[in-house]
């Protein structure tokens, strides 16, 4: 739906999210809205008119005698539908989840037959311009009412929902906290809610306002904090008996639960920003952000420079081998996919690590044998596995001499035309072999977006027909869409049961979700006094309980590395042999930090 152009003079736009049933607040931007002399049909609110407060229905009434433009919100999707939950999409059982289940009713009983079927019939879209330009004015992101975009949710996956607008910009609702950045000359803009403060410790709220720039096709966004009976509001909650975490949250401006919150948005709970705002020129090719920069720190070149002393002169925080219980066999970097962000950077062309043969691989398992007897697991990583022509043979070994087998797939056409084979070991090894299907997200869109056009349907159909011959699963996803990880979790629960896949979603060894991982980005050093005061305990890494073996292209014979991470970095290759390779791990890379340390992640459950 596009605003009629007779009732678009290039004037100021005023924006306002999620009244949640906040009537003070609601009525608090309208006069607003009034005071800059911006006419209602100049007005728009994101969604969520209903939510977390007392006054439903007010709220709807008087939003709809005002006169101002609604787009859509999960809330009127589902409560014009009937639905029993808001559809945010939460973790079940998650606080959210539980809060939400009370507001939601007390709104349900609150609205009648008209006000559904006014919800039933908001758009989804609107289109408005200022400036010159057009803006798409929608609740979550392009084509998910529902998904939350937060100020660090990921440049590239902003761009893909800006790129497929076809316009010049996107401004969304639904996360509640208000935020504008200038990605690739568009502009994604989020006007943050005047129902319920914005998490920064104060009681006042977000709207905005947009006006014709000083050039032309420019936009001066300005986000502007907003005053109101909080009180009152809050006064009206506990008297319907709505839950008490969400009334206090009016009076001390923080939420009562930050389980949709991403780790970026949970760090600055409580911070107070100013208002302010950005300049937008739709021509420019610089990256304006507000309330934060959208960029990402970069490393200091003096970090991991020192096997033994950090950047600081601390000194670094180093592994040993306490049991070697998983060994990674890694089959060569070719892959059929070139994803875009790959830690290993396989592609069909890049071979830097070759293919190694079941000869090769069972001699580290003979070595094994005699040497390390608590050795569990092999694990066989890539590129993508199936394209070594001796993969079956080196799976077999391994379960043949004990072992369990994980396999990592991308369970494409490399692993489909090898069913028959693959069935025959599962019929004699049953559910020692394991296979991991990399499914990077639930949402086909962001899955292609990291693994490429055309890629998801085919990952899942070989998913399901894994399933449904029985083979023992598990799903490694990515944490790059720039939702909380109990989101993106609740997600892939969604997926799941929709084709059948018995993968338990909640289980983070069944489901792990690796974090994302940039080798420039700044990340502190780990020294010997990190183990203390963040409780890891370092036999709980990867290079405390795991190596891998690889080939390099043109070697003699094959070499073991440290971590299956850090296949190119000279630093972590250990020696020929297992015995070689049994000597501590300094810390020495960003990804020790990012992925072991701090990420908590793991490559096998072993």
């Amino acid at each position: 739906m596009t605003i009629p152009p007779d009732t678009t003079p290039d004037g100021p736009l005023f924006l306002f999210g999620g009244p949640y049933s906040n009537l003070e607040a609601t009525a608090a931007a309208l006069s607003e809205a009034t005071r800059l002399g911006v006419p209602p049909h100049r007005v728009v609110c994101t969604g969520d008119v209903v939510a977390y407060g007392a006054d439903a229905k007010a709220c709807v009434e008087l939003v709809r005698r005002a006169g101002v433009h609604v787009v859509m919100g999960n809330c009127e999707e589902q409560l014009a539908a009937g639905e029993e939950d808001c559809g945010c999409g939460f973790a079940p059982g998650s606080a959210c989840d539980r809060l939400s289940a009370a507001w939601f009713a007390h709104a349900s009983r609150e609205l009648g037959p008209d006000d559904r079927a006014w919800m039933a019939a908001l758009p989804r879209r609107l289109d408005v311009a200022v400036g010159g330009l057009t803006l798409a004015v929608i609740h979550g992101s392009l084509d998910h009412i529902a998904r939350f975009v937060f100020p660090s949710t990921p440049a590239r996956v902003k761009a893909l929902d800006l790129a497929a607008s076809g316009v010049d910009g996107i401004v969304a609702g639904h996360s509640g906290l208000p935020f504008s950045q200038v990605i690739d000359g568009r502009l994604w803009h989020n006007p943050g809610a005047v129902g319920m403060p914005a998490n920064d410790g104060r009681r006042e709220v977000w709207c905005s306002l947009l006006t014709p720039g000083p050039e032309p096709r420019s936009v001066v966004v300005e986000h502007r904090r907003l005053e109101y009976g909080w009180a009152a509001a809050a006064t009206k909650m506990r008297a319907a008996g709505l839950p008490e975490g969400y009334a206090a949250a009016l009076g001390t401006g923080l939420w009562p639960s930050c389980d949709a919150l991403p780790p970026a948005e949970v760090k600055r709970t409580g911070r107070p920003v100013e208002p302010g705002g950005v300049v937008w020129r739709r021509d420019r090719d610089d990256a304006p952000a507000w309330p934060v920069s959208a960029a990402v720190a970069r490393l200091a070149p003096e970090k991991f420079q020192n096997g033994a002393l950090t950047a600081r002169g601390e000194p670094r925080a180093t592994v040993g081998l306490s049991s070697l219980r998983t060994l990674w066999i890694n089959t060569g970097t070719l892959c059929n996919l070139a994803c875009a962000n790959c830690y290993i950077e396989s592609t069909p062309r890049n071979d830097r690590l070759v293919y190694i043969t079941a000869a090769e691989a069972g001699a580290f398992l003979d070595e094994a044998a005699h040497d390390h007897p608590e050795l569990a697991e092999i694990g066989f990583t890539g590129g993508e596995p199936f394209m070594n022509p001796d993969l079956l043979a080196m799976v077999e070994d391994a379960l043949a001499r004990g072992h369990r087998a994980l396999v990592l797939t991308n369970a494409m056409r490399p692993m489909q035309r090898l069913k028959a084979p693959l069935l025959a070991l599962k019929e004699r090894y049953g559910g020692r072999l394991t296979l991991r299907v990399s499914l990077d997200h639930y949402d086909p869109a962001l899955h292609e977006l990291e693994r490429g056009p055309r890629s998801f349907q085919p990952t899942l159909d070989g998913l399901k027909w894994l399933a449904d011959q029985g083979f023992a699963l598990s799903i490694a996803g990515r944490l790059f869409s720039g939702e909380a990880e109990g989101v993106v979790r609740a997600g892939f629960a969604r997926l799941f049961a929709a084709h059948d896949v018995p993968v338990d979603a909640a289980d983070p060894v069944a489901l792990t979700l690796f974090p994302e991982m940039d080798a420039g980005a700044d990340v502190p050093e780990i020294t010997t006094a990190c183990w203390g005061l963040l409780g890891v305990d370092p036999r709980s890494l990867m290079c405390a309980s795991s190596r891998m073996v690889v080939k390099r292209k043109g070697a003699d014979r094959p070499a073991v590395l440290a971590c299956t991470l850090l296949a190119y970095d000279e630093r972590f290759e250990l020696g020929a042999t297992l015995a070689e390779a049994s000597r501590p791990v300094a810390l020495n890379h960003p990804h020790c930090a990012t992925f072991c340390v701090l990420g908590g992640a793991a490559c096998s459950a072993g």
